[in-house]
């Protein structure tokens, strides 16, 4: 079944979250990957207790702080890195098939774009970087409700811009927690599991579980 709107989450769907440390592996030292799944998980976290408090920042300083936490967590880890690992979240690279698998669906006629908690400008940087301007019509960020995912007033972003009914768009996040609540607004959701997680939030399952994007291209 083809969708009117294929929409994607960023940030660990379409581009690398652990790609900036990772570009700094030697430097970081052998706390590398903790200290990098660490300052995901604080990002996210940051996100959820802003929301819940009505207190929103966007996205950009709440991955800044995070990253002081997680090198206060981890003093093998130089803080003079901060800069350097910060600019590298500007330019995160995107999965290897991201490109053909946009393209392909942008070629079946489905609009193509992104929701995602990230800043616009956090978002324009990576879009940019990965050369998938000119494949992406429309991204979304949550700063325009001023709340993160998983408030509906998020995914709502989509169905108001669109003029569609949530059935008819297909939403792919690698965050369980994000299709739980894509799932629960009404989307088609695809559950991209990369690393092979456990599922979770059972009573809002996704529709269709996949290893990666790769297989959107066959129309499923």
């Amino acid at each position: 079944m083809s969708y009117a709107a294929y929409v994607f989450d960023a940030y660990g769907t379409l581009f690398d979250v652990h790609a900036a440390v990772r570009r700094h592996a030697e430097a970081m030292g052998p706390d590398g990957q903790a200290f990098s799944e660490l300052w995901r998980a604080k990002q996210l976290e940051y996100s959820w207790v802003r929301s819940l408090m009505g207190a929103y920042v966007d996205f950009w300083q709440l991955t800044e702080q995070s990253l002081d936490y997680a090198f206060e967590r981890f003093p093998s880890a130089d803080p003079k890195l901060k800069r350097q690992l910060l600019d590298a979240y500007w330019e995160l690279d995107c999965y290897p098939e991201v490109p053909a698998v946009l393209r392909g669906l942008k070629e079946r006629g489905a609009s193509i774009a992104i929701l995602s908690n990230g800043s616009p400008a956090m978002l324009a940087s990576a879009v940019k970087n990965a050369a998938l301007d000119i494949v992406i019509d429309d991204v979304f960020s949550v700063d325009a409700v001023k709340a993160f995912k998983t408030a509906p007033a998020v995914y709502d972003l989509v169905t108001t811009h669109y003029r569609l009914y949530p059935r008819s768009v297909s939403f792919q996040s690698s965050n369980r927690w994000d299709v739980a609540g894509a799932t629960k607004f009404g989307f088609r959701t695809v559950w991209i599991n990369r690393y092979d997680m456990p599922d979770e939030y059972r009573d809002y399952g996704p529709s269709l579980i996949l290893p990666s994007l790769e297989s959107l291209q066959f129309g499923v």
